[in-house]
């Protein structure tokens, strides 16, 4: 099914852009599991439109809505919806949209594909569906972090600025991400970014960057042989999101400049366990989860959709030009923050079930 995602843990996403809301249906999630609206407001909280000076200005509060799943305070071991109603649409921002076609967008080849289209907002290819990601990424992150994972996903580019290297060496806490409208851990480095992507929006401009992330706590085994592979589903997963472009785990296109002998990640026993000295693998081997810190960036394009004139097409082929409109960002990767570490949330969450099926619920 093109809108839904995983196998035991499974998500349905829904809705579009400017209709009546946008939500998720949650299937497989364990029963019992305390979960509030508040714990999944924080989440959505993060990915919001109108979350400060260097974001789209569309006011929405997302408020999310369980209507579902939850009983007393716990998950019933039945499907969770989860809504968030659109409450600042303004659809005839994209009347233009209708007759022509926005560069690099989605217009061309949704009305290809199906025939017809919903142009306000994008539709279904709006960012705004990711809410249901985001929403449901946040039972499976809880759910995770009552088994010791933590993830954290952050800024370590923007256009041509880039955190020194050396500064992101060590697993950075929620509270350095989140100290900056940017979400760049290096404060310096946060700061130019931030410049940068006014600048671009006072020209009608946009720019790309790149978010890495990193997990810890994810025990041996994860991941399933051939194509179920772990980075494989990963990979899925972060470019099924809108305005991405690429995917590298551990050493990523880096690695292809070394030798065997410099790339190898050489096991040895530390404190009673097996371990590697070196991650260039990113805390896969095989497609299966070695034990080691999952690492892998994800690399966003610019917003499409930009305030100046660009040469396109009507729905005829006619030559035309067409002016952005409407309220965007001029930088999606801050907001894509949490995006990201819900659907590393929803992977991790869905192999661990997948795995405890097959290995750890039978003896014989």
């Amino acid at each position: 099914m093109p809108n839904s995602f995983g196998h035991l843990f499974r998500i349905t996403t829904w809705g579009e852009s400017h209709g009546p809301a946008i939500g998720v249906t949650v299937d497989g999630c364990p029963p019992r599991l305390p979960i509030s609206a508040v714990e999944i407001q924080a989440e959505l909280d993060r990915r919001r439109p109108g979350q400060s000076d260097i974001t789209t200005p569309r006011k929405e509060a997302d408020t999310v809505e369980i209507l579902s799943g939850v009983y007393e305070g716990q998950t019933t071991g039945t499907p969770i919806c989860m809504l968030v109603r659109n409450t600042d649409q303004r659809s005839s921002a994209y009347s233009e949209m209708k007759a022509a076609f926005r560069p690099s967008h989605a217009d061309f080849t949704y009305q290809t594909k199906f025939g017809i289209r919903d142009p306000n907002g994008g539709g279904r290819s709006s960012a705004r569906e990711t809410i249901g990601r985001v929403a449901a990424g946040a039972i499976a992150k809880k759910i995770l972090a009552s088994r010791g994972v933590e993830i954290r996903a952050y800024i370590t580019r923007i256009h041509d600025i880039a955190a020194p290297a050396e500064s992101l060496a060590d697993f950075p806490s929620l509270e350095q991400i989140e100290a900056t409208a940017v979400r760049c851990p290096h404060a310096d480095t946060a700061a130019r970014m931030i410049e940068r992507i006014k600048a671009v929006r006072a020209e009608g401009d946009s720019v790309g960057g790149v978010i890495q992330c990193r997990v810890r706590g994810v025990p041996v085994g994860l991941g399933e042989p051939v194509f179920d592979r772990l980075e494989a589903d990963l990979a899925k997963a972060m470019l099924s999101l809108p305005a991405t472009k690429g995917f590298e785990i551990g050493s990523g296109f880096g690695g292809s400049l070394l030798r065997g002998s410099e790339h190898n990640d050489l096991f040895e026993n530390r404190d009673g366990r097996v371990r590697t000295t070196t991650n260039r693998s990113g805390g896969v081997q095989g497609g299966i989860s070695n034990g080691e810190e999952i690492l892998f960036n994800v690399a966003f394009k610019p917003t499409a959709t930009i305030l100046q004139s660009q040469s396109t097409v009507d729905l005829a082929g006619n030559p035309t030009e067409l002016m952005g409109k409407g309220r965007h960002d001029p930088c999606v990767v801050p907001r894509a923050v949490p995006i990201v570490e819900a659907m590393t949330a929803l992977v991790l969450l869905d192999h661990w079930l997948r795995d405890s099926a097959q290995n750890r619920s039978f003896e014989f």
